[in-house]
This record gives C-alpha cells, structure tokens and sequence, in this order.
C-alpha cells in the first residue's frame, strides 16, 4: 500500500513545477526578444514580401528610324490575355470552365484542352493563354466578357514590335522575342538603349492574394526606351535590295548574296543586305521559297533540325558575319601597298606569259590562252592579271605586305569595329607565312586568295585605299535620342589610321577608274560620272567543289572624290562560269546609276555621251493623232498607232519616261484589253547586241543598250532590267546591260 504524500514532498513537487515553468517561460520570453527586438527586420520583410502584390508596368521599347526619319522599327500597344483560375467559382467550377474554354478558344484560336487545363490550377491568379494580340481580338475577348458574366478571364497591356518595312534590312535591325527584347541585329545589340525601365504597381494582398479591403496602392511609372536614327535610308537600301534580288533570282545563287552601300569618308553605311533574308515581324517563317521546299519531305528530328538551320541562317548577317576569299578586289590593296612603299611605281611593268612559276607551284592567268604580254601597272588593274600581282606581291615582300594589311585591318583576328552584333574577323596569313622562302603563300594572297575577310571588312579598305587613305569605323547608328526627342548622343565618324598617302590613294583610284571604263572593260561606266571599281572572282578553297566560286564587284563614285562605294558579293552563282564582271558588276553598276543623282551628284557628260543621251518622253494622252506624231517626231522618237479614234487615250512608254532615241512609243486611240496589250519578256542575257534588239522587237519591246561602248568589241548580255517570263505592257522599255566579251575576267 502506497505511502500517503506528506507536505514535505508536496513542498519539493510544487518547488520543481515553479523551477519548471519559470525555466519554459524564460525560453519563450527569451525567444520571443529574439524575433521581435533581434530578428525583427528579416520576418517584418518576409511579412511584407507576402503581403505586397507587384504588377509590372512594361516601358515602351524605343522605336528605330532611319536617316531621314522614315520608322523602320517601333512598338505598340497590344493585349495579353490571361485567366485567374482562384476567381472561378467553386459552385459553378465546372460551367464556367466550359464557357471560358468554348469562347477563348473559338476568338484566340487556341486548343480548347489547353485552356481547360490551364483552369485547372485553382490556387493561381495568373495563367497565361494568349500574347499579344492586336486590339480588334481584344475587343472580342471583352465583348465576350461582357456577354457571358463570366469571372476569371482578364487582359493586360503589353507591347508589340513591328517592322512597317517588312523585309527591308532585316538582318540589320534583327528582331525581338515574345519577352520583347532584342534578339538579333540592332534590336539586340542596342538592347539597353531600347528597352528602357519597366515601372510596378505595388498593392497589399491577403493571404490568398487578393487585394486586402483597406487601400495601399503605390504606382512606380515606366520610363520609355530611347530611339534610334540610323546611317541608313530606306531608298538607297531598296534600291541595294531590288538589285541584289534580281541576283539570287536569276543566277540561283546558292551561299546567298551580300551587299552593302558606305560613305567612304566617314564610314556610314547607307545601305546594308544580304539575300535571301526573312520578315522580322514573322522572324520564325523562311523567306527562301528553297529551304521551305527542303522540309516538304522532312519529318521528326530532320525536319526540327533543319528547320532550325535554316531559320539561323536567314537570320545571320552574311555582310559581317562570313568570312570570304575576295579575289581580285583585294589586288587594290596590293598594288596600294606596293605603290606607298615605293616597291613599284605607276611607270613600272610586268610582263605575263599565261602564268607564273613560283617554287614549283603554278599561277595561272585567267587569259592563260591569250596572255597580256608586257603591261603597264594600271594596265596589271584593268586586265586583273594574277602573274603580275604574284610579280607586286613578290616585290612588296611578304613583311610589307602583312604590315600594309594589318594596317588595312585585315589580318587575323581583326574587326572594323562596326556597331552591330556577330561581326567575324578575318582568316588571314600569318607573318611567318608570307615570309617563308619560295613565297609561295605571298603570291596566292597577292591576288586575294588564301585568305578570308568580311564583307564589311572588304568594302572599309577598299575606302580607305580610295579616300585619301584613311581608314574608318564603319557604323549605323547615327543618334540615341530620347522619347521626348532630345539627343541623348551623336556618332561622330572615327578615323582608325592613315594607311597610305593621299597621293597613292589618288593614283589608286584613278586606276581604278580606268579598270572600269578603258578598254572595253565597262563593267560600271555610267555616262556623265566618273567611276571606279574591281572585279573578284574567287575559288572557295576549303570546299571540294572547284565550280563553287565567289563572284564580287566594289565600285565608288566620282573617282576622284569618292561619296559613295558599293560591294555586292554573290556566293555560289548557280552558273556554267561564275564572274564578278558579269554576275555581280553589272548590278552595282545600277545601284549607282540609280543612286548618284539621289545623292546629289550631277552627270557632267562629254559630247559624246551628249549625242547618246536618253530623250523624255513627251506626254500626247489627249492630244489628236496629228498633234502626238509631231511631238514625238521632234524628240526623235517613232511611233505606232493602235486604234482607229483621232484622239490618244494612252500611251507606252508613259510621259516623263526616259527611253533612247528611236524608241517605238505605241498610242492607243482606243481602250483595249489587257490580253491585247500584255507580252512576255524574253531571257536576252549571253546575247550580242543585234540578237538582243531582234529578240525585244519581236517581243513587242524597246531596248535600251548599257555598256556597249563605239570601239568595235565583242560584246555580250549580263542583266536585263526586267526578269525574263515577266508580262509587261507592249511598248516596254527594257534595259539590257553588256561588257566585251573578250576581256571579260573570268
């Protein structure tokens, strides 16, 4: 039997339950001192971070513009659309998720069951179905709100990118991605210049997340992106881009073509492509009708991974991004370093037998089977004669030559420093290389091959050998300015180096501008300017297919002032025999002629040229028959009339057209069907003069010749300025372009 408890025992238990509760009371008081004095900042902010809902408010991205002010690039409102699956109601869960399902899916276009699931996840206030869609579809998503009652769909605003130009220098701008931030081009490069600082609104929640009764609500506003003004105008760069279509179009050129326009006193770049290219306001779809038949056949994991190949493709900017062989452009480097070290001088000559031998290894002269004979240094340019560049080369010696090259900015490792992103620098020789005994190495280079530059590389030397000698930062962006119109920075135009004297840079250009006009060589004449410029067909050398080759033609203007220079490279013409005289040439050449005069630049014509100028056509719509034979009679223009009225109603070609003289004006004197007026223009190209003229007349058309030039050479068709199979109107003037045959560089 238990002993009963006596009081000293009661006395201890009472003591120890004291000693007991004062201990625990001290660990919560101390405990509690802990996290409301000591620890207090961390939980007050944690408190706080589940309290306060933040709504991010996006920044208008800045819009990109081009010289003159024409938007090439700019962002507007648009709306995403979202459902707050915590707002449906329990009670109705079921009917409203199928009213929601039912109408988004039918407005958006979105999979039904995809929505539903999205509706699924009950504890969120924010799962997204749609982005930014234009206003007229979100007009539709609140109509439908209205409509129904229905609780849980909402929209916010958000912006979208757009590119009012399309295609029109999409490699240059790039594009932006669904989180509206630069991915590709300018977009990306100036990403932070155009983005500009999102603002919030901070509001308190309950522990759901729902807006606490009680109001706090503070609003951080956005500041806009700053703008862009670019180098470039939007006319010469449509210009660059009609021309270098016709390019891929008409000889299927397969690597893609490259072009870019360029101040060559100051570096801006008015003008900048590559073909075939994409549209960024659908940066995802393929712009080469080629690459979309290739994945016709393709399925699964080909299908993905060349699709993506050839998205990454479209995107890249070829004109500095892939490094090429230059061919014989690059002989203008040559012959201007040998000229400015006084290796050589313009009195000097070199012989050429059809080919060279340097340490057992053989150049071979592209008029190997008629060779040059003794020439004079400019005549070494004109004829583009490899034996005597490996002659120049040879002379310069391979430490100069790499000094000179280098100074150029194009040895390895090099870039122009231009202002856009995924420039690549050159591949070129090294030092050690050019000065091994035998200069084996030095004579290829000489005439531009072993060795690999951009583009933009290519078309800034050459600037630099033709302006006086100075090489220049190439650039695009001209101004930032910000969204109030204030200029927040300018770009200067920088002068690396002088790389040559003024006095070689002016024997160099007139060089040039003999290359292109004397001797039949008239790849780029223009009658009443004086133009530059060189030819470069080149080999790839690292491929295993000899007929791939890089056609390539730079010319600038006036010769003895340069304000304008362009290059256009073609790689992998799609032809029997690949030349920059006739696969590329030509086109700069109507780029220029269509581009001087909007410059500013005058035709200063001699009296020869005088007696061959175009006449204007005059205008005779409503004027009798009579009355419009005269007037055409006095402009030395013949005519057909069609029709038996009294009265012209139209005329081809129209009033203010220029057309030679002698041109066949056809006046209707009644209306007539389009079947009736219509004809298709025939293939004229790798034709003579008279073949030319009897094709188009047969045709129905008037011809115009470029290029052919009172010497008596053989001459033949490279570019015909309406594509061949295009129906145009009876009448039509179509130019035709032509160089000698027989000293046409190969």
């Amino acid at each position: 039997m238990a002993k009963p408890a006596t009081n000293r025992m009661r006395a201890r238990l009472a003591i120890m339950m004291g000693i007991i509760v004062f201990i625990c009371s001290g660990i919560i008081i101390g405990r509690l001192f802990f996290l409301q004095i000591v620890d207090s900042g961390g939980y007050q902010e944690k408190a706080l971070n589940q309290q306060l809902k933040s709504v991010s408010i996006s920044a208008q991205r800045g819009s990109i513009l081009d010289r003159n002010g024409n938007i090439l690039a700019q962002s507007a409102t648009a709306w995403n659309v979202f459902v707050a699956p915590a707002e449906i109601p329990e009670n109705d869960y079921e009917n409203t998720v199928n009213t929601i399902a039912d109408g988004l899916s039918e407005i958006l276009g979105v999979d039904r069951e995809t929505i539903v699931k999205r509706c699924q996840n009950t504890a969120s206030y924010y799962e997204t179905i749609s982005r930014k869609i234009e206003k007229d579809v979100a007009d539709q998503i609140t109509e439908f709100i209205t409509e129904t009652g229905v609780k849980g769909i909402h929209l916010e605003t958000d912006t979208k990118r757009y590119y009012p130009y399309g295609s029109l220098a999409s490699t240059v701008l790039g594009f932006t991605g669904s989180d509206n931030s630069g991915a590709y081009g300018l977009e990306s490069y100036y990403n932070s210049v155009l983005s500009g600082t999102p603002g919030k609104v901070v509001s308190i929640t309950d522990g759901k997340s729902g807006e606490m009764p009680f109001s706090y609500r503070k609003m951080y506003d956005a500041e806009d992106g700053n703008s862009l003004v670019l180098t470039i105008d939007t006319y010469m760069q449509q210009v660059l881009e009609k021309y270098m279509n016709q390019i891929v179009e008409q000889f299927n050129v397969q690597n893609r073509c490259a072009g870019i326009i360029m101040n060559p006193q100051t570096g801006e770049i008015y003008a900048m492509s590559t073909k075939p290219d994409f549209d960024p306001n659908d940066p995802q779809a393929l712009g080469d009708s080629r690459e979309v038949e290739k994945l016709e056949s393709l399925e699964g994991e080909d299908y993905t991974a060349t699709l993506q190949e050839a998205q990454f493709t479209q995107w890249r900017n070829k004109a500095i991004s892939d490094p090429y062989e230059p061919g014989s452009v690059f002989k203008i480097i040559t012959v201007s370093s040998a000229l400015d070290s006084k290796a050589v001088s313009i009195d000097d000559t070199f012989n050429c037998a059809g080919s060279i031998n340097v340490s057992g290894t053989v150049f071979h002269c592209w008029r190997s089977y008629n060779p040059h004979g003794v020439q004079t240094l400019t005549e070494t340019l004109i004829n583009s004669c490899n034996p005597a560049y490996v002659q120049i080369g040879q002379r310069l010696g391979g430490e100069s030559f790499y000094r000179y090259a280098e100074s150029y900015g194009l040895t390895t490792g090099q870039t122009t420093g231009i202002d856009l992103p995924g420039e690549a620098t050159s591949v070129f020789l090294s030092e050690e290389a050019l000065t091994r005994p035998g200069m084996v190495e030095l004579g290829s280079a000489s005439f531009g091959q072993s060795n690999k530059v951009t583009p933009i590389q290519m078309i800034t030397a050459v600037s630099a050998a033709v302006n006086g000698g100075n090489l220049m930062v190439p650039y695009v962006v001209q101004q930032v300015v910000d969204s109030d119109g204030n200029i927040v920075s300018t770009t200067e135009p920088t002068k690396v180096r002088q790389v040559i004297s003024e006095e070689t840079s002016a024997l160099v250009a007139e060089m040039c501008e003999q290359m292109v006009s004397v001797g039949g060589r008239n790849y780029a004449y223009i009658p009443g300017y004086r133009v530059g410029g060189k030819t470069g067909t080149s080999e790839k050398l690292d491929s295993d297919d000899d007929s791939k080759k890089v056609a390539s033609f730079v010319g600038f203007a006036p010769a003895d002032d340069p304000q304008i220079i362009c290059l256009i490279v073609t790689d992998e013409p799609d032809v029997a025999s690949p030349a920059g005289g006739t696969h590329a040439a030509p086109y700069v050449k109507a780029v220029l002629e269509e581009l001087l005069p909007y410059i500013g630049l005058q035709p200063q014509y001699t009296a020869d040229e005088l007696a061959l100028l175009d006449v204007t056509v005059p205008s005779v719509v409503n004027q009798s028959v009579v009355d419009a034979k005269g007037s055409l009679s006095i402009k030395s223009l013949d005519y057909t009339v069609i029709g038996d009225g009294d009265t012209v109603v139209r005329q081809v070609p129209a009033g203010g057209q220029k057309a030679p003289r002698g041109t066949k004006v056809l006046l209707y004197t009644e209306e007539s069907g389009e079947e009736e007026t219509l004809t298709t223009v025939p293939d004229v190209t790798n034709l003579t003069p008279q073949e030319v003229s009897r094709v188009l007349k047969a045709a129905g058309l008037n011809v115009k010749f470029s290029g052919v030039l009172s010497d008596g050479g053989d001459y033949v068709s490279v570019r015909q300025s309406v594509t061949a199979d295009t129906q145009v109107e009876r009448g039509t003037v179509v130019t035709v372009d032509f160089v000698n045959n027989l000293t046409n560089e190969r």
